[in-house]
């Protein structure tokens, strides 16, 4: 008779929550079962190839066969469902070893002392659900400083007004080369008395182990990295931690359902095989770190007669207070007037430039501008010039001509805005039974509803880089702030807090109710910050990981 082994650790996901988890516990000696929804890959099998990786789905699911539903409000004031496979809009963000940290551009910033107790510094917003979390910074920062060092963040030190308290005085590696259009930006913003800031990457500038330094190939966003260089889960974290041998990877692994024994404790996770066979594994702990709307999809789906609304949701909370990020991107044209062609059409290395001078006002809650050049994907761009100025498309000379212009002549600064995107009531996770994917299990539907405040903080923060991009002298300067979100960012839907009745998790994300069930992925968050989340998963992660270390829980 074969014994069933029972683990000690089952971790669903392997992005940015769940890699310090595996990390932290199997050099503990335990042993950790990841279970992972894609497949494995490793450097070997990664290329700059853009029609698989930007205009195929070689490493999401096809939306045919696993999709959404999008909730949006229309004029009338009626919400309307719009399944995802009609519009092509994929909210997934990279299914194989690592998740969707593969796939980032590894821009790096840490929250501000004051984004953890927002509420207490501007009050309620009408219409919001803004809370305090239940940490403060200074509880996160020895945390942020060990991403730094154990992830590999390459950065120079931007003395400015809201620059957050460090315990290390500079980065764990020495900034990326810089594009010489930093030159352009830094003096704008000294002509309008900014603080041109240097912004930190997950990407390691020198060799880390069985990491390569970065080689500058120019394709970071929206690519997995064949140097090794960006901080992945997978690269970082997951690949080293294998050589304990106390890692189990199941890949090809769609964990639907999480059941519970009698005292209401998960027992066992159960999934399908890519080929649809129904199997489960036990553990004694489990971690849920599937990205947010996933997570809470889970929960949601593997409801029971103990927990009849969802696993670990007594307080009715799961799924609610979804966050995304507001903002928007702009763009301006740089060409041979301003930088030398040789300058200009260096290619791979670094903007790395961005404004936090207004991430705090004294009326509201600002937020972040990064500059970068628009993404090196030659076909993208191309289609991007296949009209003129009315809208009719181009053919023959004129666009060839329009092409090699664009290519050979000028390049394209973008700039990306970040704010808080204010928790709602319209902002959730739900089920619906009428909408299933090729499992037969119910798919997430997905409400978006922003607040208006989004749209006022963004498209004042627009306005600043654009005054950038006017005193550079750049043309065609163009702005886009909307209220709807970047899919590829996601927190919410299981927030922590102190109270059961109005949150999902403890301040350890650990569930209120089950306490052998935690989250770890953007979930546990009840506010964003105004930046991308990775830094502050991966922190709060290994934080996790140090109390579960030191509890009696395995």
């Amino acid at each position: 008779m074969e014994l069933k082994l029972i683990y000690d650790v089952c971790i669903i996901g392997s992005g940015a929550g769940a890699g310090p988890i595996a990390y932290t516990l199997a050099k503990e000696g335990k042993k950790v079962l990841i279970l992972e929804k894609g497949d494995i890959y490793s450097e070997k099998d990664f290329s700059k190839d853009e029609i698989a990786y930007a205009r195929r789905d070689v490493f999401t699911p096809n939306l045919k066969d696993e999709y959404h539903v999008i909730e949006e409000k229309f004029d009338d004031g009626k919400w309307y469902k719009f399944p995802t496979y009609e519009t092509g809009w994929s909210f997934w963000n990279g299914n194989f070893l690592g998740g969707s940290s593969n796939f980032m551009s590894g821009y790096f910033h840490r929250l501000k002392p004051n984004d953890f107790k927002l509420k207490s510094t501007y009050g309620e917003y009408a219409n919001s659900n803004v809370e305090d979390w239940p940490i403060s910074y200074e509880d996160m920062e020895p945390y942020y400083d060990k991403v730094e060092k154990v992830i590999g963040v390459s950065g120079e030190y931007t003395k400015y007004k809201h620059a957050e308290p460090r315990s290390s005085k500079k980065y764990a590696y020495p900034r990326l080369e810089e594009h010489p259009v930093v030159e352009l930006i830094d003096k704008a913003c000294k002509e309008l008395d900014y603080v041109s800031y240097k912004v930190p990457r997950a990407i390691i500038s020198q060799k880390k182990n069985a990491r390569n330094a970065c080689y500058y190939s120019n394709y970071c966003g929206s690519y997995a990295c064949s140097s090794g260089a960006k901080g992945s889960s997978r690269a970082a974290l997951i690949q080293p931690a294998l050589e304990t041998n106390n890692i189990t990877i199941i890949p090809n692994a769609f964990v639907f359902k999480l059941l519970t024994n009698k005292d209401k404790k998960i027992q066992k996770a159960v999934y399908y095989t890519k080929e649809k066979i129904q199997k489960s594994v036990e553990a004694k702990l489990f971690i849920l770190a599937a990205q947010a709307v996933e997570s809470s999809r889970l929960l949601l789906n593997s409801k029971n007669s103990d927990f009849p609304n969802g696993l670990a949701n007594s307080s009715g909370q799961v799924g609610k207070n979804l966050l995304f990020t507001g903002g928007g991107t702009g763009s301006a044209t740089i060409d041979t007037n301003l930088l030398s062609k040789n300058k200009l059409f260096q290619t791979g290395y670094f903007v790395n430039r961005g404004l936090q001078d207004w991430y705090f006002t004294e009326e509201f809650k600002g937020g972040t501008i990064d500059f970068l050049f628009e993404h090196a994907n030659p076909i993208r761009r191309a289609l991007r010039l296949k009209s003129d100025d009315n809208g009719n498309l181009l053919f023959g000379k004129e666009l060839q001509n329009k092409i090699y212009k664009n290519f050979t002549k000028s390049r394209v600064l973008n700039f990306e805005v970040f704010t808080d995107w204010m928790p709602n009531d319209d902002c959730f996770v739900s089920i619906d039974e009428k909408y299933k994917d090729k499992y037969g299990v119910p798919v997430a539907t997905i409400r978006i509803g922003a607040h208006p405040q989004d749209v006022k903080v963004g498209e004042f923060l627009a306005q600043k880089a654009v005054d950038v991009l006017k005193q550079m002298g750049a043309k065609d300067i163009q702005s886009n702030i909307s209220p709807l979100p970047s899919a590829n960012l996601q927190a919410g839907g299981c927030r922590f807090g102190d109270d059961p009745k109005k949150s999902v998790l403890n301040k350890y994300c650990q569930s209120h109710d089950i306490k052998n069930l935690f989250i770890t992925d953007g979930s546990f968050m009840p506010t964003g910050g105004s930046v991308p989340y990775t830094w502050t998963i991966y922190a709060n992660s290994f934080r996790v990981a140090d109390y579960i270390k030191k509890s009696d829980l395995i």
